[in-house]
């Protein structure tokens, strides 16, 4: 998909258009069903834990319910090519988000009546299933937005929308939670949050979707496609078949096992959740990406180069041969589309994928240290910058976003989010150094005299100033990189494809951690910032590299 192509020429009444539009209403649904279950099961249902005494190490037993978001891509070939029975007629994606809100719904529901401690195994199961539909959920919210886009509901304003949305349920699902559970109790604010996935289910039965039973029929026409003259021979595309399908299993194998040694029931025995991810985890993107796409780069060529081609249409194999084809199409057409369609230009937008989003992911688990270890700013003064200021700054970044994708293009918003994202870690650098600038700007805005009228500390102002102008910076390029990671996906392949290129993001973070942990403590977080800059501007020149390709497809595809 060419910018050009995805959808009107930029203009303000484009964007009148887009939020007018019905799939913008629901697609801001979808993104708020996404962020709250994501947001209460990772995060505040720990308060709820604390609150009850569960010790820490059970805990951390918890926190593996998180793989299930990092590694979703292994299950989403099932969601091209599956559908629940009955539910099908709901259409090819409503049929397993509504499925999935429904679900949690209930989930959260029970949850609400349970004892944590006295019920806690039935507990971190309901916990364990719910961040598996949650998961489940944004394969199928993320290719419904892919499939439903068009001219007036673009792919660039239904991401902005989601994320949008997300955000908001973000800001539900933690700060209002854990303000109501101090005054109605965590049983009561779990009923509610179940309740509201519950209805957010009923309202999302009336959302536009792809018809189910013609994508089939699709799907089974190419099916015996595949077997006409002119594709790959049955004994090459089987090869490709076992090997791609074996680093599948493999990485499928490797994470069922590491689970269920998580949860043994001796503490000595289980696994390092962060040393898996960082460790295993690079293995498992090498398995289920790299290296599957080497294949499917092996076959494009070997399709366009005519060798190991039919001659004639190759007789129907029986139910075993039918089973191959499926699969095939599940695993290997999602890959050499993109190759085929790409060419070497999914090695940039791979490399884009790694890299643009790591400023703001990369240190995120030392904000909290920083904040109120190297700072010594009071756990309500962080509460207050980066929980309600430094959310609403997001949302209208989002806002801006969307705005400036319509009106500047995909490109350049997604350019400039990067410049945004690498320049603002500056201004954590200067906090680091006693934070005079920040102070100053603080005093120019005026944020200083409301925190002192409100009856807080002055220099609570640099904080919230700075962690607003980071946020309104994130929200811009969280706009820009989630439609433009929207539109390098194919809507035929859009469930396996953006899973499979979104996942990749989710690493990156955590394997440059431990090396970040050690250089703050041994010089620093002023370094650390400045590095973390530099990192950044790798994102901005290879954002500038994508503007080029892409214009320059556009320019080739209209000649």
């Amino acid at each position: 998909m060419s910018e050009t192509a995805a959808g009107p020429k930029p203009g303000w009444r484009a964007v009148g258009r887009a939020l007018g539009n019905r799939k913008t209403g629901f697609m801001a649904v979808f993104g708020f069903a996404a962020g709250l279950p994501y947001s209460l099961l990772l995060g505040t249902l720990y308060a709820w834990l604390s609150d009850a005494h569960v010790d820490l190490e059970t805990m951390g037993v918890f926190s593996l319910i998180g793989l299930a978001y990092a590694f979703k891509f292994l299950w989403s070939p099932a969601l091209d090519r599956l559908n629940l029975p009955v539910l099908k007629r709901l259409g090819r994606r409503k049929q397993w988000i509504v499925t999935a809100q429904i679900l949690l719904g209930a989930i959260l529901v029970t949850l609400s009546r349970l004892d944590p401690v006295a019920a806690l195994g039935l507990f971190s199961l309901l916990a364990g299933i719910g961040a598996f539909a949650s998961a489940t959920q944004d394969i199928a919210i993320d290719a419904w937005r892919v499939d439903v886009a068009d001219d007036v509901a673009t792919i660039d304003m239904l991401s902005t929308v989601f994320q949008m949305g997300y955000r908001t349920a973000a800001l539900v699902g933690g700060a209002v939670s854990l303000i109501l559970a101090d005054r109605i109790g965590w049983p009561t604010v779990f009923l509610t949050m179940g309740v509201i996935l519950l209805a957010a289910g009923a309202i999302c039965l009336f959302a536009p979707d792809t018809n189910a039973e013609a994508q089939e029929a699709r799907a089974d026409e190419a099916s015996g496609e595949l077997r006409s003259a002119g594709q790959l021979s049955p004994g090459v595309r089987t090869i490709a078949l076992g090997g791609v399908g074996l680093l599948w299993g493999w990485a499928l194998v490797t994470v069922v096992i590491f689970m269920i040694r998580s949860l043994g029931s001796d503490p000595a025995q289980r696994p390092d959740a962060m040393e898996f991810v960082a460790g295993t985890g690079p293995l498992i993107v090498l398995a289920t990406i790299m290296l599957p796409s080497a294949i499917a780069a092996v076959l494009v060529y070997l399709q366009r180069k005519g060798r190991h081609l039919l001659t004639v249409d190759a007789p129907d194999q029986g139910m075993g041969g039918q089973a191959l084809d499926h699969l095939y199409r599940a695993l290997i057409l999602p890959l050499t589309e993109l190759v085929g369609r790409m060419g070497w230009g999914l090695v940039l937008a791979l490399a884009l994928v790694l890299t643009y989003r790591i400023c703001d992911s990369i240190w995120g688990t030392f904000a909290y240290p920083f904040y109120l270890g190297e700072l010594k700013y009071s756990k309500d003064e962080v509460a207050i910058a980066s929980k309600f200021f430094g959310v609403g700054a997001i949302v209208l970044g989002l806002a801006l976003g969307g705005m400036l994708l319509t009106v500047l293009g995909r490109m350049a918003t997604l350019t400039l989010g990067a410049v945004l994202a690498a320049v603002t870690n500056l201004l954590y650098a200067d906090l680091a150094l006693g934070g005079a600038r920040m102070a100053v700007l603080s005093d120019v805005l005026g944020v200083t005299w409301l925190v002192e009228h409100l009856g807080g500390e002055p220099r609570l102002g640099a904080l919230m100033v700075t962690i607003g102008t980071e946020n309104l910076a994130t929200g811009i390029a969280g706009a820009a990189y989630i439609a433009w990671l929207s539109s390098i996906v194919s809507k035929r392949y859009s469930a396996v494809q953006y899973a499979l290129l979104s996942s990749l993001t989710l690493l990156v973070g955590t394997l440059g951690r431990g090396a970040l942990g050690r250089m703050i403590e041994e010089q620093g977080y002023y370094r650390m910032f400045v590095l973390v800059t530099w990192i950044g501007t790798l994102a901005i020149v290879l954002s500038l590299l994508e503007w080029w390709r892409t214009a320059r497809s556009s320019t080739n595809s209209a000649v």
